[in-house]
């Protein structure tokens, strides 16, 4: 038993990935710093720059901030900028930190970093208690459907390490905790600075009773977060090669799990398959399950294209174009009733126009502004959506892969806002229909054709595939 025991490969350990999130100057990146610095995870070369930059500048101590603060300005004005992504591993578990930016300017900033995460770690100055910021940070974790929330309560050798101090915190952040779609809150005070709580037990807190920052990142569930009951496979590629008999459709299993045998249908098409086979990494398997990378080959040739979502005929996804979504913007143009994008959700593009903004929603209180007639940068608010072509979506808070989008400004390719699903109208979008506005390139391009010496059918067919890809003409 021994040798099989040394012998047996390691089981792979479990990812957490998690943001780091508050206010200006309440730790973050000193914090994250002390995680890598006391989990041995910094390289010799690393800690030696950031010595000898500590000691250039004077700060009297090792400033851990600087591993995480790469950018020069940030280095330079003492604060995050940029989202800084670290990696980290104990025997326990391996983790992603997203490093985001605490600053109001770049909330923006903030979302994307937060986007995937499954924790989000909220730091708050013992010292300041809930600022703006703070509270603000926390309706973005629970808009993003963040399931698990943590919040250090940072700085407490400031405070000579206080319970009152903590437990006033606790108190002010529950009550407002209260008003987000969040189950799981757990604090802990720390002084990322020295080291207490992070890593080991605080000496100068034996008042708190709970683990160190790193065991409970260390043991955490979140298995059971994960969406294993609604089966969702955006197509991302066709493998069709040339002269083969084979095809395949290679993507990302966004949620549910699918075996060889299951029968599935393909939407916006409504046309019906059995799963023949699935090739993953390491070859053949029986199964995939999110966020497995595989190619799914059906027992019949069916015409599947990218974006296109297989799901189970029995569970699906919402078949759409008009999509009532909550939405984070981020660009210096403020979004407006009217306004067109590029609209991205899982492999699927399409355009989208705004019909109209339901509300903006106050960070502060989250009270609803029924008056808004835009969001400005780094507003928040509730929108209403129709796209040229069917999108498959779920709800965000059912789904985050296919309940999440980006909107994309056509002239200069810049993310203009990040979306998340909060409803949709079912049944408009799955019927074969060209929208209006693609009839003039269409007659364009059939035009063009006629001029050539292919045949109409080919080029009829060439031509509605060119304005597929486009989101100019919907159905098959």
């Amino acid at each position: 038993m021994t040798t099989d025991l040394l012998t047996a490969p390691a089981r792979p350990a479990e990812l957490l990935r998690f943001a780091t999130a508050g206010s200006v100057d309440d730790g973050k990146s000193t914090l994250i710093g002390r995680l890598l610095y006391d989990s041995k995870s910094i390289l010799e070369d690393q800690l030696a720059h950031v010595r000898e930059v500590s000691e250039r500048r004077g700060n009297g101590h090792v400033d851990l901030a600087l591993l995480t603060d790469g950018l020069r300005a940030e280095r330079e004005q003492g604060i995050t900028i940029d989202v800084a992504y670290r990696y980290f591993a104990t025997p326990r578990r391996s983790f992603v930190i997203a490093d985001t930016p605490g600053h109001e300017d770049y909330t923006r900033n903030m979302v994307t970093g937060a986007s995937r995460a499954d924790l989000a770690l909220i730091l708050v100055d013992a010292r300041n208690g809930v600022v703006r910021q703070s509270r603000r940070h926390a309706v973005l974790s629970s808009l993003l459907g963040i399931p698990h929330l943590v919040v250090c309560v940072n700085k407490m050798d400031l405070v000579d390490f206080s319970e009152e101090a903590f437990e006033a915190v606790v108190e002010e952040f529950t009550a407002f905790a209260a008003k987000l779609e969040v189950s799981d809150v757990t604090f802990i005070p720390i002084s990322a600075l020295h080291g207490d709580n992070v890593v080991e037990r605080s000496e100068h807190m034996d008042w708190f009773l709970g683990p160190p920052l790193l065991y409970h990142l260390e043991h955490v569930h979140i298995a059971s977060d994960r969406n294993l009951v609604d089966a969702r496979f955006p197509v991302q590629y066709v493998i069709n090669p040339v002269g083969g008999d084979y095809r395949g459709y290679a993507g990302q299993v966004a949620s549910g799990v699918l075996g060889v045998g299951d029968e599935v249908v393909v939407l916006p098409s409504e046309r019906r398959s059995r799963i023949a086979g699935i090739d993953g990494a390491d070859g053949s398997q029986d199964e995939a399950f999110p966020p497995q990378s595989v190619v799914l080959a059906l027992e019949d040739d069916l015409d599947v294209a990218r974006g296109d979502v297989l799901c189970r005929p029995d569970n699906r996804p919402e078949v759409t174009r008009d999509v009532e979504a909550t939405v984070c913007w981020m660009s210096d143009e403020p979004l407006r009733a009217g306004s067109r994008y590029a609209l991205k959700h899982t492999t699927r593009t399409v355009r989208a126009g705004v019909e109209g903004i339901r509300y903006r929603i106050d960070v502060e209180s989250l009270a609803r502004d029924e008056t808004a007639a835009e969001l400005a940068l780094n507003d928040i608010g509730r929108v209403h959506l129709r796209t040229t072509a069917p999108l498959m979506v779920d709800p965000y808070r059912e789904n985050r892969a296919t309940g999440a989008f980006i909107l994309i400004d056509q002239a200069t390719q810049d993310t203009v806002g990040a979306g998340m699903v909060s409803a949709a109208r079912a049944g408009e979008g799955s019927s074969e229909e060209t929208a209006p506005e693609a009839w003039p390139e269409l007659l364009a391009r059939l035009e063009a054709a006629s001029a050539t010496s292919e045949p109409v059918s080919d080029a009829v067919e060439r031509v509605l595939a060119d304005l597929r890809a486009l989101g100019l003409v919907d159905g098959r």
